[in-house]
């Protein structure tokens, strides 16, 4: 199977989600498309907060990655720029995944479910094979496939607390 969803195909950062952006150019892609500038506002419009709560957690998750691991703030001077001008664009190595989780041990990328409810749906039905240790009741990690569960990008699910968590747990895979 392919990945498919949005962002770009060279990703390192990769977050899987259940839901599809209600718009019809989303439902039938083949693939990982990049976005343009100014397509996560046209789907924010379209989709409504929710959506808007997504991408603004993704963008301030890289943001708070520490620096010395991960570049993502290096190249805008705010989260929101970063969510405007770089976020799932072409060379952002960044992606948002509809599609269940394809894990090379051998690869780099680092691979972020989105929801405890999403993840058990995947490794029950066998679309995912993780030996997660639960660090608590929202965080599970598998450092062997550098893959991290955690709550939902939501505000209320993902406050700005365990967005430093998530970010810690991210710089611990990496080092």
């Amino acid at each position: 199977m392919k990945n498919i969803g949005l962002g770009c195909t060279d990703f390192t950062i990769a977050v899987y989600i259940q839901n599809i952006p209600n718009m019809p150019e989303y439902q039938q892609l083949a693939g990982v498309s990049s976005l343009v500038s100014s397509e996560i506002e046209a789907i924010n419009s379209a989709c409504g907060n929710g959506w808007r709560k997504v991408f603004n957690v993704y963008a301030k998750l890289l943001y708070a990655l520490d620096q010395k691991h991960f570049n993502y703030s290096t190249f805008a001077s705010s989260w929101q720029s970063y969510r405007d001008r770089i976020l799932l664009q072409h060379n952002s190595h960044t992606a948002l995944l509809f599609s269940t989780p394809k894990i090379d041990e051998n690869n780099k990328t680092l691979h972020i479910i989105c929801g405890k409810t999403y993840a058990k749906h995947m490794l029950d039905s066998g679309q995912l094979v993780a030996n997660l240790v639960w660090l608590d009741n929202e965080f599970a990690i598998d450092k062997s496939k550098n893959l991290i569960v955690c709550p939902y990008f939501d505000y209320r699910q993902l406050s700005n607390i365990k967005i430093e968590k998530l970010a810690c747990l991210l710089k611990d895979l990496k080092t």
